[in-house]
């Protein structure tokens, strides 16, 4: 990348996609292309529709730092109300007019000639690029476990991620498969309308409080007129989040603290005695998400409601049987199952330096210096990578980290005339062994979850601290790289 004005290529028009075009093109870089396989941006907003959609983390946390609103219409905001927030950000800043919708991309190669990238589209287009940008984040790709006879069913089904708004669950029996983040939005607001729900649970959750009811007006008024009030409310929600972390980073102290709030939360919601011993969970809180409802398990108390919690053995042409021998038969099933997250396995296929590719460079588990590059894979960053994930705050703050950072490294290709710049393979490794020792004696090491990979290695959680993130981030050191 010799010239003054690289070839950017984006790939992922979500909140991390845009953050960093944001971030590149206030800094100077203007030749920025980002590709999106939707027909619009919004990433997780744009696909996630099923009913109550919405965010757990309090909108003015969630929301670029340098693009905060006073009209929130709630604590919490829904789908809708985010994706257009994100929209007209993009609009803002210009960068909305950067996106390419309906472009999948399958693969980018680097080239150790003419040290670029080269970035195949599905319908075999090439482009040309000086830098990539991966930003499909880890929630992007929907996941439905290999259940016997799954494709059996004759029924109607889909996944939460891809809801069929078309067809209407009114008088239906249905079968939610999984209880977690999204099944505990989606529940309460389809239990009215059905007339039979089951929902299959693995495992319970632990849950904290959640009453997302729209602003008094006084409120309202209170966040649009009253100065600094937003920042402070802002920075309160911040040092809240880190709270929940310091929980479960000090399981046997703080962590019982978290314990002992979402227990009596859960018993004074759960009357029902054999759905409480169900709905239960045993395992470490903060081990696995800790959920923010106060409508899930009232729902599953509803006479129409049945929870199991017996393990699914297969899937029949007509329903789910289950391994105590009973049968469920369903007109529709909702697979609730999340997403292909511990694997990385982005939706392209990507090949470094020597050709190696990154499912080889990754094959003893993913791994990225601060989440963001990878050795061998000159100037590709990612966003949301390996171990940036958190249980306590907003993914907002760490998207706009790494913009920054991945920025200052461009910089210095710029300022130094370089084609590229690779981070040391001895930085990555020492980086990776610092922070994987941190998890030790914390709660995300207690349990089975979709924060580790098959080794129990916690792949996906940043260790620490939203402001350590921060830090570790601020500013970039040129030693720690190559420049090619």
């Amino acid at each position: 990348m010799t010239s003054a004005d690289p070839k950017i290529v984006i790939v992922g028009a979500g909140f991390g996609g845009i953050a960093a075009a944001i971030e590149l093109q206030k800094h100077g870089f203007t030749d920025i292309t980002i590709l999106d396989a939707a027909p619009a941006l919004g990433g997780t907003w744009l696909h996630n529709t099923y009913p109550g959609a919405a965010c757990d983390v309090p909108s003015h946390l969630y929301s670029f730092s340098f693009a905060q609103r006073r009209d929130w219409s709630r604590l919490c905001s829904p789908q809708a109300e985010i994706l257009s927030y994100l929209q007209g950000v993009a609009r803002d800043y210009g960068v909305d007019r950067r996106v390419v919708p309906n472009t999948r991309v399958t693969a980018c190669t680097w080239d150790d000639g003419t040290r670029r990238w080269t970035l195949t589209t599905e319908d075999g287009a090439a482009l040309d690029a000086d830098a990539v940008v991966i930003a499909t984040g880890q929630l992007n790709r929907p996941s439905i476990p290999p259940i016997v006879g799954a494709d059996s069913f004759a029924g109607h089904t889909f996944h939460s991620a891809r809801w069929d708004h078309g067809y209407d669950l009114r008088g239906k029996r249905v079968a939610v498969i999984g209880s977690g983040a999204s099944a505990v939005q989606f529940v309460p607001e389809i239990a009215p309308l059905v007339t039979r729900l089951t929902v299959f649970q693995r495992t319970g959750n632990w849950f904290m409080p959640r009453k997302n009811r729209p602003y008094p007006a006084v409120v309202r008024a209170a966040v649009k007129h009253v100065p600094g009030l937003q920042a402070y409310r802002r920075r309160y929600i911040y040092h809240y989040g880190n709270l929940l972390t310091r929980m479960i980073r000090n399981p046997r102290t703080l962590g019982r603290l978290g314990h002992s709030m979402s227990a009596r939360f859960m018993r004074s919601q759960l009357t029902d005695p054999d759905v409480r011993a169900k709905a239960w969970p045993d395992f470490t809180f903060g081990c696995k998400r800790v959920l923010f409802s106060s409508s899930f398990l009232p729902a599953l108390q509803r006479p129409n409601v049945e929870l199991v919690t017996d393990a699914i053995t297969r899937i029949t042409p007509t329903g789910v049987e289950t391994a105590n021998g009973g049968t469920h038969d369903v007109d529709c099933l909702i697979w609730a199952t999340g997403f292909a997250t511990t694997g990385f396995m982005f939706p392209m296929k990507i090949a470094g330096a020597g050709g190696r590719t990154l499912d080889e460079a990754w094959s003893d588990g993913p791994r990225a210096h601060l989440g963001i590059t990878v050795s061998g894979f000159p100037s590709m960053f990612v966003m949301y990578g390996p171990n940036t994930n958190t249980s306590g705050g907003s993914i907002i703050v760490y998207l706009e980290a790494q913009a920054r950072y991945l920025r200052q490294a461009l910089q210095q290709v710029r300022v130094r005339r370089a084609a590229a710049i690779d981070v040391r393979p001895e930085t990555e490794a020492a980086s990776d062994r610092k922070l994987q020792s941190r998890f030790a004696g914390t709660a995300w090491t207690q349990c089975d979850s979709w924060y580790r990979d098959g080794t129990g290695r916690v792949v996906t959680n940043w260790p620490g601290y939203m402001g350590e993130y921060e830090k570790a981030t601020r500013t970039l050191d040129p030693a720690e790289f190559q420049f090619l």
